[in-house]
């Protein structure tokens, strides 16, 4: 049983469709949030962005699919687990434009992100709202 305020969520590998299902569910979860101290909350359009970027990096290039953590207190935190060693590197959009996009967003539009090396792989995380980190 999770505790509230949390969303935690196993997707399996390739399993594409699982992205726009931790989309709602995150905004489900942000919508039922108010920042105790009454700031800003997080903004469930950019949460779910950001969070979708991080999933479906971790479904198209890593094997044996992810985790998906989310939980607030006084910011929204995001982390999406996988079990590749390799950590992602931000780069240039590719030419078609189809990749290369998704550490940059993250990076520019997160209030605090960064990659946590696991003991079997690795976590990538964003934060938002609730001032800083």
């Amino acid at each position: 049983m999770r505790a509230p305020g949390t969303l935690e969520r196993k997707v399996r590998q390739a399993d594409l469709k699982a992205v726009g299902e931790v989309r709602r569910e995150l905004r489900e979860l942000l919508g039922r949030w108010a920042p105790p101290d009454g700031g800003a909350p997080a903004d469930p359009e950019l949460a779910a962005l950001l969070t979708s970027e991080l999933v479906t990096n971790a479904l198209l290039h890593t094997e044996g699919g992810a985790v998906v953590t989310a939980w607030v207190t006084d910011r929204l935190r995001v982390e999406v687990r996988d079990f590749a060693e390799r950590c992602p590197e931000p780069r240039a959009p590719s030419v078609d434009g189809t990749s290369g996009r998704g550490l940059m967003l993250v990076r520019a539009l997160a209030d605090a992100w960064g990659i946590r090396p696991e003991r079997i792989g690795k976590c990538v995380w964003f934060e938002l709202g609730g001032g800083p980190a």
